[in-house]
């Protein structure tokens, strides 16, 4: 690391569970003071401390506030204000989107307030940003998946979504430029979350782990990929789509299989012939 994060601010919407809560630990770990936003009370608050604790990372405050709203957003602003003069990182994680099970169920009022939940935040907070500290983050980051590309299931709003998400990322990149802000995007293959399950369906899990375990990522990896793009290391990285899957995303397709269970059936083979 050649950045030291002592003392610096790093936010991140939806930041009490799953890959935001492990971001926030990488960070709080390096010295960093975290504020982790969440709307409906997601995460115990004594738990998030004492794993902040137990990681010898400063206590995060942890901030109910919906993305959504303006005035929630103003007054986290105001908060923030009070305690920093500059906000090193922000992390757009926070996400909500319609569950789709058939095209009967596409809806314009839906679609419209998933991209109120999911995609516009990561620009709304940025300007909210801009006009609190005068200044834009020095590393901005969205949390996407690899739904835009592949089909993932019941996933058609959210996969729309991420799109618009990544496709403005990239160009707010572009119009930061000259900012000494750097936007990229960090797409996440499988993890273990709450929200996978609640898009994929409980089923999807013990599925995925019968047949191949190894599409499953960890969340402190993705959080360790974010920590890695701020580490100074990599300022010449912007607008770019990082995805951290191990390479599964490359090898998980129908000649991958075939191709396994021929291993298998000579491996099979050989032990029968010992």
């Amino acid at each position: 690391m050649l950045n030291d994060f002592h003392g610096k601010s790093v936010l991140i919407t939806g930041g009490t569970k799953g890959m935001g809560l492990a971001t926030g630990l990488a960070f709080g770990k390096q010295g960093a003071h975290c504020t982790l936003t969440h709307k409906w009370g997601s995460g115990d608050p004594s738990e998030i401390c004492r794993a902040f604790e137990a990681a010898g990372a400063p206590a995060p405050d942890i901030v109910c506030a919906d993305v959504r709203e303006d005035a929630d957003t103003a007054e986290l602003m105001a908060r923030m204000r009070g305690r920093c003069d500059r906000i090193e990182v922000f992390v757009s994680g926070a996400a909500f989107a319609q569950i789709v099970h058939s095209a009967d169920e596409y809806n314009r009022r839906s679609l419209l307030q998933s991209i109120e939940y999911t995609t516009w935040p990561l620009v709304s907070y940025l300007q909210a940003i801009k006009k609190a500290f005068g200044r834009y983050p020095r590393y901005a980051f969205a949390m996407s998946s690899g739904g835009p590309d592949d089909f993932h299931a019941n996933y058609d709003v959210v996969a729309a979504c991420k799109a618009a998400l990544e496709a403005l990322s990239r160009y707010l990149a572009y119009r930061l430029s000259e900012e000494d802000a750097r936007v990229n995007v960090v797409r996440a293959r499988f993890a273990r979350t709450e929200s996978l399950w609640a898009t994929a369906g409980t089923e999807f899990g013990p599925f995925i782990e019968r047949y191949d375990p190894s599409l499953f990522i960890e969340v402190h990896e993705v959080a360790n990929a974010v920590l890695a793009l701020c580490s100074g290391l990599m300022d010449a990285v912007n607008g770019q789509l990082i995805m951290v899957d191990r390479g599964t995303s490359f090898a998980d397709n129908l000649v991958s299989m075939f191709d396994q269970r021929f291993e298998r059936s000579i491996m099979k083979e050989c032990d029968t012939h010992a």
